[in-house]
């Protein structure tokens, strides 16, 4: 009887243990399962006045960014930038293998060398059949020469000088393969189109660059002054007051507040772009883009500015 007293004691211990190791598992379970409560939305920022327009705007570089490419498809010898370099305009960016059309180069630079020979022998070749010409012009007594050997001699000339044209224009032609293949060579160095600053660079030395590439080798923009891209409701388009200053404020912080400078008006209601990419997402709105100006502010302590943040900007109402 006390080993089976005994017996029972642990079986009950064991499944009290048991019991809570279960109940915890569940515990998770149910808490795995719980929908989480989103935080709270940022608020909306504070207007001006009552009746101005709120848009969404997105900060980009003055006079849009650049987008630098590739003139054909090849293998990246090197890049001569980085992130955040400043470059004025014509400076070399990066530069693409050019060892083919090297080996091309110096086919046509001995093709020149040889047009070069061949028109030497031309020359030649038509000095001499007028020499021979000229001593039967001058002797004194024609009748002593033949007419059917002036003329062999006469079209002798012309002969000659036909060759001498056509190595001549062999040559040119030589020549203008050499210049063509050494523009294609400096082609292959892509150059600044402008000033400004490297915001990205997404290919490297050793890649393989095409132009059919979706994202871009490099890009440039000027931001030394900021341009901010408003999108405006179509439905509020027509009580935009053009030429009238806005003000722009940071996503998530209101407080901090900047004034801008009207530049133009996108003549063109396109439909509203999606800031997140998702292929599951419809566009319902059209909007109308307005393009303000901002300096930026290079104080110690005053809010960074980076292309590419969302901004919140409240845009003057047209006065009926």
């Amino acid at each position: 009887m006390n080993v089976v007293s005994r017996l029972l004691r642990y079986l009950t211990f064991a499944l009290s243990i048991a019991g809570v190791v279960m109940m915890t598992q569940v515990m998770k379970t149910i808490h795995g399962q719980e929908v989480k409560i989103p935080p709270p939305p940022v608020a909306p920022p504070e207007k001006r006045a009552a009746d101005d327009i709120g848009a969404t705007g997105i900060l980009e570089a003055k006079d849009e960014n650049v987008a630098i490419g590739v003139p054909l498809p090849g293998l990246v010898k090197e890049v001569k930038v980085k992130v955040n370099q400043v470059v004025k305009a014509g400076e070399p960016l990066l530069l693409l293998d050019d060892r083919e059309l090297g080996a091309s180069l110096l086919k046509q630079k001995a093709a020149v060398a040889v047009g070069e020979a061949n028109l030497v022998v031309a020359q030649a070749q038509s000095a001499k059949v007028q020499d021979m010409l000229d001593r039967l012009k001058s002797v004194p007594d024609q009748r002593a020469i033949s007419q059917d050997d002036l003329r062999n001699r006469s079209n002798d000339v012309l002969v000659a000088k036909a060759q001498q044209q056509a190595a001549e224009a062999q040559l040119a032609a030589a020549k203008a393969d050499v210049q063509q293949t050494e523009l294609l060579i400096q082609r292959l160095t892509v150059l600044a189109p402008r000033n400004g600053t490297i915001l990205q660079v997404n290919i490297r030395a050793g890649e393989y660059a095409s132009p059919q590439n979706k994202q871009p080798a490099l890009v440039l923009g000027d931001i030394q002054t900021l341009h901010v891209r408003a999108d405006v409701d179509e439905q509020n388009a027509v009580s935009v007051q053009e030429g009238a200053p806005a003000q722009i404020s940071l996503k998530g912080d209101s407080t901090k507040k900047f004034e801008a400078k009207f530049v133009r008006v996108e003549p063109y209601v396109i439909p509203k772009v999606s800031l997140t990419g998702a292929s599951t997402e419809r566009v319902d709105t059209r909007v109308l883009q307005l393009i303000y100006e901002i300096e930026r502010d290079e104080k110690p302590g005053a809010p960074k500015l980076y292309v590419g943040m969302q901004v919140d900007v409240s845009i003057p109402r047209r006065k009926p």
